[in-house]
């Protein structure tokens, strides 16, 4: 597991591999030696034994987020996306095993057990409908404008940094690795709009206006916030801890369930960091946005990837109905 490890992280420096996504097998496979028994022989491994980690791995708590929906025994389990992903890891560290010579047999060639709705929408909808993420970026415009006197102490000042990383997620619909990886720096004006440089998956860069109410939160955190969190630690980090170091994509999912205590009940749903990658781009297209220009946005390299992120809304067969583009609106015709 070790020398895997070493194998795609070194796929890094090359572009091979993201650093983010070289992160993520190293720690699956690591967590996978955990789950089937460091003792065991990797080539002694069989598919009933790679089922019955995968099982372990589906039981498994999740901690990484706090409303997670609760089966029996009260502890939030694995995602069915998190089961997918996990999968995917160990599928392709034995394809290498076998190349390497680790192995003689493929065990992932018997395995059964797969994720309910593998490669699908989970059961709970990723985006958020219009009053929910209205409620959330309301809450975080608001965060962002509290007056100093409500807000912590001066030098743990984060009210400005959360409404932006919010607003930033649910208005532009970044990766979590691509927000926590910005630096000031990739932030500029041109012929008097704000752009964001976004450095994405494999190496391509995109240019993204920030909407307006965006860019001023922006400018406010640039001029007051991030001076605030600033101890000289990350010079160029855009988002910083209290302690001023570089946030960390594991904590962006504490921000956001912050900012979701400030929205009415009624408008409040718990939603992941790639949630609201999904809500930015089922608004866009819902709003007829040209599909080239919202997979620039998102960073995607082809139209079909769209398909993923895109959810059904409520009632929006009926709206498009009621305005066809070869009858014009329905109410007030004759039949």
């Amino acid at each position: 597991m070790d020398r895997y490890g070493e194998m795609v992280r070194a796929k890094t420096s090359t572009g091979a591999l993201a650093p983010a996504s070289a992160e993520i097998y190293a720690r699956d496979v690591v967590t996978f030696a955990a789950l089937a028994g460091a003792e065991r022989v990797l080539d002694d491994l069989t598919g009933e034994d790679v089922d019955e980690v995968l099982l372990r791995f589906a039981r498994k708590p999740d901690e990484r987020r706090r409303a997670r929906r609760v089966e029996s025994g009260g502890a939030p389990l694995q995602s069915a996306a998190s089961q997918a992903r996990f999968r995917r890891s160990v599928s392709a560290f034995f394809r290498h095993a076998v190349v390497a010579g680790w192995v003689q047999l493929n065990p992932m060639d018997a395995v059964t057990v797969r994720p309910k709705q593998r490669g699908g929408l989970r059961a709970e909808r990723r985006a958020l409908t219009v009053e929910q993420a209205e409620g959330l970026l309301g809450a975080a415009r608001d965060l962002a404008e509290e007056p100093a006197a409500a807000r912590r102490r001066r030098d743990q000042r984060t009210e400005l940094r959360d409404g932006l990383i919010v607003l930033l997620l649910a208005a532009v619909g970044p990766r979590v690795s691509e927000l926590t990886a910005a630096n000031a720096e990739d932030f500029f004006v041109n012929g008097g709009t704000r752009y964001w440089r976004i450095f994405g998956k494999g190496g391509r860069t995109r240019d993204v206006p920030l909407p307006r109410p965006v860019a001023e939160v922006l400018d406010a955190y640039l001029a007051d916030g991030r001076t605030l969190l600033d101890r000289g630690r990350e010079p160029k980090a855009l988002l910083l801890s209290w302690r001023g170091r570089r946030l960390a994509r594991g904590d962006v999912q504490g921000v956001i369930d912050r900012v979701l205590e400030r929205v009415e009940p009624v408008r409040r749903r718990s939603v992941t960091p790639h949630g609201l990658r999904h809500t930015t781009a089922t608004h866009l297209l819902a709003a007829a946005t040209d599909m080239d220009a919202v997979r620039r946005v998102l960073g995607h390299a082809d139209l079909s990837t769209l398909g993923r992120y895109r959810d059904e809304l409520p009632g929006e067969l009926e709206a498009a109905m009621r305005v066809h583009p070869l009858l014009g609106p329905v109410e007030g015709r004759r039949g």
